[in-house]
């Protein structure tokens, strides 16, 4: 089975099981190209998993009549080494957690863009087209900045839009990060004002304040890099174009996209030109207040400190997969009394998804997922911008945060690890983080109370939360040589009841 459109025509991929695409492509891809809805920015896994995957499902059932463009900025690679021998066409692969893999064709991407080169001239005619409503992104946090060169294109795009037709539009970040309409809004003003010059630079910064808008979303679907073990499996099959690639500036792609069941988009429904019916593929549109909700449930409470404590203790303790550490019992013990008894409690229900159900489902169907290949040195990468937005907000809302046990162990166990040596006492590399040397650097002084104290690090200034003193004991209990990790891990659930739920309930 060869992943290209004349090769769709095959028998085989009934035989294999995978479903393929109901709509007629190039009848799609006509009617995007003379009047394109939707644009995103951003062409890796997580695009092509799930929101090219909703767009099908819309697609398949007729509920919509043009497919996606998508365009690369940071690493056109991609597209020349996974898009374009493909025809942009892309396999995804559905892990689910009962062990069944469910396989189908996404055929959704009408065009794939390269912004360097010729692919300009394409974006501007796009963009200048009164029927565009939607540019979404997924460029990572670290693209928000004003002086990054995604917003410098983008402002000149709008510029192009204002100047041909003045429609209004919706730049839709889908990063994985709070207020990330916010955020883009934050980095796009001061590179519109750079570029705004001439008589009308008045004119285009009104019609980006007043037409543009920058809805805030909420989005969750794990996304490993693709896995060797799925590539053997569709091999398997007889699928040919199993390759995992890895382009120079380190991403790693193939003709299959491989992700969890699980997903949840929640966005601000702020479209000044419409948008696609995505409702009906399951995102949820709301207003700002929901998603924000959403957004704390999901970040601070229910899966994203669970996520940073597995990585770092799972790097302590030697695992490389999320899923093995949910068969340890002193972690599933840990995390299931993080989520259940410390952070469950302060959510505040935004309504649309139930805190409790998605904790149960993350911890009863998603982090156990053995077919799911994230692995906690991934996950581990920049903790230092991720701790204080994990957990400050459970400490803040904790009535007596001395109370807090899981919390402050995270927070100690992260330190443990700076010190690069897992509790073997083996060398551990840990994973790239902006602000490990200059942490190292403070810890060489011990743990005093200015780095205990600092808001930036931890959310909260622990000193103050009465938490530095259990830090301090927990972080020199880890440091007592080997297996002292596991031991303070053991001595934590032994000291207090357990209250978190039996796993399956």
């Amino acid at each position: 089975m060869k992943l290209t459109l004349p090769g769709l025509q095959s028998a085989d991929w009934t035989r294999a099981n995978i479903d393929l695409p109901a709509f007629d492509i190039q009848a799609m891809r006509r009617r995007t190209a003379e009047a394109p809805a939707w644009v995103h920015f951003g062409a890796g896994n997580i695009f092509r998993a799930f929101p090219c995957a909703a767009l099908q499902r819309l697609l398949d059932r007729g509920a919509y009549d043009r497919g996606v463009i998508a365009c690369e900025t940071y690493d056109p690679e991609i597209l020349r080494r996974a898009y374009a021998p493909f025809d942009n066409l892309s396999l995804l692969c559905v892990l689910r957690a009962d062990g069944q893999i469910e396989k189908r064709v996404i055929a959704s991407v009408a065009e794939a863009i390269a912004a360097d080169g010729p692919g300009r001239a394409r974006m501007a005619d796009i963009f200048e087209s009164p029927s565009l409503q939607m540019v979404s992104l997924t460029v990572t946090e670290k693209a928000y900045k004003p002086d990054n060169p995604m917003m410098a294109m983008l402002c000149g795009l709008l510029k192009r839009r204002f100047a041909a037709c003045g429609a209004p539009v919706a730049l839709v970040s889908m990063d994985n990060c709070a207020h990330n309409g916010e955020k883009l809004r934050a980095a796009m003003l001061p590179a519109a004002e750079a570029m705004a010059v001439g008589g009308e630079a008045e004119a285009f910064l009104a019609y980006i304040r007043r037409k543009v808008t920058f809805p805030n979303t909420m989005i969750d679907k794990i996304t490993p890099h693709p896995d060797a073990k799925v590539a053997e499996m569709l091999a398997s099959l007889g699928f040919e174009d199993t390759g995992i690639l890895h382009t120079a500036r380190g991403a790693a792609t193939a003709a299959f996209v491989n992700a969890e069941q699980a997903e949840y988009l929640v966005v601000e429904d702020d479209f000044p030109n419409g948008r696609p019916p995505l409702e009906k593929a399951g995102v949820v549109f709301t207003d700002r207040e929901t998603v924000d909700k959403v957004e704390k449930m999901k970040v601070g409470t229910c899966l994203n400190p669970l996520h940073t404590a597995l990585a770092v203790l799972g790097c302590l303790l030697g695992y490389t997969k999320i899923s093995d550490e949910m068969q340890d019992e002193d972690l599933r013990r840990f995390v299931y009394r993080l989520g259940y008894v410390e952070s469950l409690p302060v959510v505040r229900d935004p309504g649309v998804v139930s805190p409790r159900a998605f904790l149960d489902e993350v911890l009863t169907r998603r982090l156990n997922n053995p077919f799911l290949p994230d692995t906690p040195q991934r996950i581990a990468t920049d903790t230092s911008q991720k701790i204080p937005v994990r957990f400050g907000g459970t400490i803040a809302a904790t009535r007596d945060p001395s109370t807090l046990h899981c919390v402050p162990f995270v927070m100690a166990a992260w330190l443990r690890y700076l010190t690069g040596v897992d509790d073997e006492g083996n060398a551990l590399v840990p994973s790239p983080d902006p602000r490990m040397e200059e942490v190292r650097a403070r810890m060489a002084a011990g743990l005093t109370d200015e780095l205990l104290g600092d808001v930036t690090l931890f959310g909260a200034d622990l000193v103050q939360a009465g938490l530095a003193g259990r830090v301090r004991r927990l972080f020199s209990e880890m440091m007592q040589g080997r297996g002292a990790v596991r031991a303070a891990l053991r001595r934590l659930l032994a000291e207090e009841p357990e209250k978190a739920p039996e796993e399956g309930r």
